[in-house]
């Protein structure tokens, strides 16, 4: 085989690997499914913007968004194809004891023991992030005017 063809090969998977991880289509496909209740000052905190993400090196990609139903309850549940574990986590967005021009961001991370490697979108494989009061202060939080 000619060396230049070779190297040339060689170069066309070298870039073909990263930009498989970057476009979403070499890898195996992760699942997560992420649920939780909000409060705000003992009340369920309704309509409170969830958004499950990738945390990506360049970028981050949106998987999943919702908002708590009246009983401050959400779910979200994404898939993403990836060579390496995925890195999800959620943000969220709310005014709870918070009179800004902009809303409240909490970002948590979700650990990789809840993602799956088959299709679980069932309650059942879901990770639990609990019941949290958005009047408390959380480390990291920060505003968000665009989201």
């Amino acid at each position: 085989m000619n060396s230049q063809f070779v190297i040339s090969l060689g170069c066309f998977f070298a870039l073909l690997v990263p930009a498989g991880g970057l476009f979403n289509f070499i890898g195996t496909d992760q699942y997560v499914v992420v649920t939780g209740r909000f409060f705000c000052e003992g009340m369920p905190a309704s309509d409170v913007l969830v958004k499950l993400y990738e945390d990506g090196t360049i970028y981050d990609t949106k998987l999943d968004s919702t908002r708590t139903y009246p009983d401050g309850t959400f779910r979200v549940a994404g898939q993403y194809t990836k060579i390496f574990d995925m890195d999800p986590k959620i943000n969220i967005y709310h005014s709870c004891n918070h009179y800004g021009l902009c809303d409240k961001k909490i970002t948590i991370e979700i650990p990789h023991e809840a993602i799956s490697d088959r299709f679980g979108y069932d309650m059942d494989n879901s990770f639990d992030i609990g019941t949290l009061n958005l009047a408390d202060g959380f480390s990291g939080e920060s505003s968000d005017c665009i989201h």
